[in-house]
Parts: C-alpha cells; sequence; structure tokens
C-alpha cells in the first residue's frame, strides 16, 4: 500500500452523481407526456423481468451447485459428465440456446410427454401449451448453471483440507461435514462472484425478448414500432435497466459487508 493511501474507504461520490442523474432523468420522464407514457408501459414488463430473473437464478444455482458437486466427485462419470455439461453450455452463446430450447428442445419435450401419456392414457399436450415464459427461463437456468458451477467449485476447494480431515476424524458424515463446514465457508468466498452473476442475469433476461415475452425491452421495441419515438422510447428502457442493476448492486454489497462483518465477530 502506498504510504499516502488511507485505508479508510472512499467516499462514493459516483454514487451521489449517480443518484443526482437518476432523480432529475426520471424527474424529466415524470414531466415530459411522451417520457410517462413510455414509462407506464415499460413499468408493465419489470415485473416480468425481475420474475424471469429471480426464478432462473435459483434455478441455475440449485444446477450449477449439483454440477460442481459431481465435478469434485470420486466417481470419474460424474465428474466427466459435469466437465462435458459445462464445456458446452458454455460454448453456446445464450440468444442461440434460448432459440435451441424453444423452438427445438420444448416440442420435443411435448412429444416425449404425449408418447409417454399415450402409453399410461394421460391427455396430451399441444405444443403452444408450453409457455414461452418458462422456455426462456429454462434456456437461461441451462446458460448460467455452467457458469455458476465453476464459482461454487472454486469456493469448495477453497475451504482449507485439514477441516476436513478434522471433522471427519470427529465422526462426522459427508454430509454433515459439507452443510457444517465446507458449504458456510465456501459460501463467504463466492457471494461478490453470484452476486456480479446475478446482476448479469438481470441485463441477459432482456434477449428474452427475442422469444415475445413481455419483459422490459419487448415492450420498448413494440412501444417504439408504434409511436416512431425511437429516441425517447430507448432512453426509459435504458434508465429501467440502470435502474435495476444499480439498485440491486448496491443491496448486494451491503449484503456482501454485512456477512463479512458477522464472520468478523
Amino acid at each position: 500500500m502506498h504510504p499516502n493511501q488511507s485505508s479508510k474507504p472512499d467516499f462514493p461520490y459516483w454514487l451521489v452523481a449517480v443518484v443526482a442523474i437518476g432523480l432529475y432523468l426520471f424527474g424529466l420522464v415524470i414531466t415530459n407526456g411522451t417520457y410517462a407514457k413510455v414509462l407506464t408501459t415499460l413499468s408493465k414488463g419489470i415485473w416480468v423481468t425481475l420474475y424471469v430473473t429471480v426464478i432462473a437464478y435459483s434455478m441455475a444455482c440449485l444446477l450449477g451447485l449439483g454440477l460442481a458437486l459431481a465435478g469434485l466427485s470420486r466417481s470419474i462419470i460424474l465428474r466427466q459428465c459435469a466437465r462435458f455439461y459445462i464445456e458446452v453450455m458454455r460454448g453456446i452463446p445464450i440468444i442461440v440456446l434460448l432459440l435451441y430450447v424453444a423452438f427445438v428442445l420444448a416440442p420435443a419435450l411435448v412429444s416425449l410427454w404425449n408418447w409417454f401419456a399415450a402409453l399410461v392414457g394421460f391427455d396430451g399436450i399441444r405444443t403452444r401449451d408450453f409457455s414461452l415464459l418458462w422456455r426462456a427461463i429454462i434456456a437461461l437456468t441451462f446458460a448460467y448453471a455452467a457458469f455458476l458451477a465453476e464459482v461454487f467449485r472454486a469456493g469448495l476447494q477453497s475451504v482449507d483440507p485439514g477441516q476436513i480431515e478434522a471433522a471427519q476424524a470427529l465422526g462426522l458424515s459427508r454430509w454433515q461435514v459439507f452443510r457444517l463446514i465446507v458449504f458456510p465457508q465456501a459460501l463467504r468466498m463466492i457471494l461478490p462472484p453470484l452476486g456480479n452473476d446475478f446482476v448479469a442475469m438481470l441485463k441477459d433476461s432482456s434477449l428474452v425478448s427475442v422469444l415475445g415475452v413481455t419483459d422490459v425491452t419487448q415492450l420498448g421495441k413494440v412501444t417504439a414500432a408504434g409511436n416512431f419515438r425511437y429516441f425517447e422510447t430507448y432512453n426509459v428502457v435504458a434508465l429501467v435497466y440502470l435502474t435495476m442493476t444499480i439498485s440491486l448492486s448496491i443491496a448486494l454489497r451491503r449484503f456482501e459487508q454485512r456477512m463479512r462483518s458477522r464472520s468478523a465477530r
């Protein structure tokens, strides 16, 4: 550390500037009739965006943790299957995966279900009954699970092996060692990258608009095509996403600081 550099954290001048600019822009949006109409329309898609993000990220965390555990398993079959999934999914662009799941995997799953339903006497379903919203959620889950698996793997491997050996020597089962020793320590290590990926998914959720899901981006496209006010419309779209991502980043940072202060006690 430089001798003149203080250990005291910098005052968040950037946050003051962002809040000031945000308040000015929201004031402009509210007082301007065109902007206000666009914001009213886009507000209907905010909940869809948040719903897709929260559900897909939660499912991706569960799948990613399972892949990380499989990748660290003693079984070579599980390790190779996990690595195969991770490398394949990380190599496919998310928008391509969205289209593949929506128009290839979903119809295949419907056909498989109808074949099974015919065998057991259940009613079949139509492909259009498979919601585009859930096709988008499944695609985002598959994509982000591969990235989160690497985050979880790095966190699990960061735990001191000596603590694991000591816990096993005390007679704890493998599940108890994971639940009481490994995972709590790994979680503190991986909270920052998990938070970053959550913010990234919030932004990447805009890709679901290619499937016609009525999120903020899709409503922005429809609104701009109807009123031909592309400048005003996409200004509001950008402002809405910026507000959500910065608010989420600040909340996650506060949560991380609180977790660190608790662990330091």
